[in-house]
C-alpha cells in the first residue's frame, strides 16, 4: 500500500531549519519522507539521520529517498531515544531537528492499524507494530478511573467519565475487539445534545487512547531535554504539533530551555548555575497558510514551534 502523506509546514519547517551544505540533520518522523526529501536535496557533504518506528514508514521513504541514500542513515526507533540514537551513530552535535508529532494521514488512511474512528478495524493503534501493547489492552484492560483519567487528560473529553463508564459495562458482556464498537459505546455514552455541535463524538477520546498506547506525551518530553543538549549555537530543533496538550509541552519546554533557573523568585541572582540550552525562536507559533488549509485540510491543527542552540559549556 502506497504510504500517503502530505507534509505539512514543508517550507515553514525548511525555511526555518537554516540548513547548511555540510550540516548534520535528524527527521526525527520520517514517515513517508516528504520533510527527509526537502533537507536531503539541501545537503551536499552533510548528512541526514531519518528516524521511524512504523516498518511500513522505511519502505515507502526508502523508495523516495533513493537517490539521497549516500546522504541519509535510517534508523528504526522513536524519537524519544535519540540521544541513544547519536551515541550509537557517534555524532556529538547535531545542526538542527525536526519533529512532526502525532499520527501520519498513513496510518489514518490504513484502516487495519485501527487509528481511525472512521473506519471499522481491530483495537490496534501502534505506531510501532512489534510492541505487544495496543488500544485493546487500554479498552479491554484499564479499570474505570485508569479510562477516565486517560480520556480526559489526554483527550480533554468533558465526558470521559461516562465514556468510561460505558466501555466498563459492554465488555462485561464480551471484549471490545473493533474501533467500530468503541465508536458505537461512545456514541451511547455521549448525550445526543452534546453531539449536535463540534468535532465527531469519538475524536477526543481515539486521540486519548492512542497517545496512551504509544506514550506519546512522555517521550515528546524527553527528545526536546535530549535534543537541546546536543544542539550545535545556531542549530534548530522544529516541532510541529497538532493538539493543545503537544503545543503546551513543546511551548513550556522550550521556555525551560531559555530559562531554566530554578532559583526562588525572590533572590537577587541566580546561584543554581543552570545555563540556558536554546533561545525561542517562535513566540507564537507559526500556522499553516489559507492555499496550505485548502489543499490539506488535515493540517488546520497543525503548529511549528522553533527553539534555537545557543552557545553553552
Amino acid at each position: 500500500m502506497e504510504f500517503h502523506h502530505i507534509s505539512v509546514l514543508l517550507n515553514e519547517c525548511i525555511e526555518e531549519l537554516n540548513i547548511k551544505p555540510d550540516g548534520i540533520y535528524v527527521d526525527g518522523t520520517m514517515g513517508g519522507g516528504g520533510h527527509s526529501l526537502e533537507i536531503a536535496k539541501r545537503i551536499e557533504t552533510g548528512r541526514l539521520i531519518c528516524i521511524d518506528q512504523d516498518p511500513n514508514a522505511h519502505e515507502a521513504a526508502g523508495k523516495r529517498l533513493a537517490e539521497h541514500k549516500d546522504k541519509i542513515t535510517f534508523v528504526r526507533d522513536n524519537f524519544g531515544n535519540i540521544a541513544h540514537i547519536l551515541d550509537e551513530l557517534g555524532i556529538e552535535k547535531i545542526d538542527g531537528m525536526l519533529m512532526d508529532i502525532g499520527v501520519s494521514s498513513h496510518q489514518l488512511d490504513e484502516a487495519e492499524r485501527g487509528f481511525s474512528y472512521q473506519q471499522d478495524a481491530p483495537l490496534d493503534m501502534r505506531m510501532n507494530p512489534d510492541r505487544p501493547f495496543s488500544a485493546y489492552n487500554v479498552v479491554n484492560e484499564y479499570s474505570e478511573d485508569e479510562l477516565d483519567r486517560v480520556i480526559f487528560t489526554y483527550g480533554e473529553e468533558r465526558w470521559a467519565r461516562r465514556i468510561a463508564q460505558f466501555i466498563v459495562k459492554e465488555r462485561e458482556a464480551k471484549p471490545i475487539e473493533t474501533t467500530g464498537e468503541l465508536v458505537d459505546i461512545i456514541k451511547k455514552a455521549v448525550p445526543k445534545g452534546a453531539r449536535k455541535d463540534g468535532p465527531h463524538p469519538a475524536k477526543r477520546t481515539f486521540q486519548a487512547i492512542r497517545i496512551e498506547v504509544n506514550g506519546e506525551l512522555d517521550v515528546l518530553q524527553k527528545a526536546i531535554d535530549d535534543v537541546s543538549e546536543r544542539l550545535n549555537e545556531g542549530g534548530r530543533l522544529c516541532i510541529i504539533t497538532f493538539h493543545s496538550l503537544e503545543d503546551r509541552i513543546v511551548k513550556d519546554a522550550f521556555r525551560k530551555q531559555e530559562n531554566p533557573c530554578i532559583c526562588p523568585p525572590q533572590f537577587p541572582v541566580c546561584v543554581c548555575g543552570k545555563k540556558p540550552l536554546g533561545r525561542v525562536v517562535t513566540r507564537k507559533p507559526i500556522l499553516p497558510s489559507k492555499e496550505e488549509l485548502e489543499m490539506n485540510p488535515r493540517s488546520r491543527s497543525a503548529k511549528l514551534r522553533v527553539l534555537e542552540g545557543v552557545a553553552h559549556d
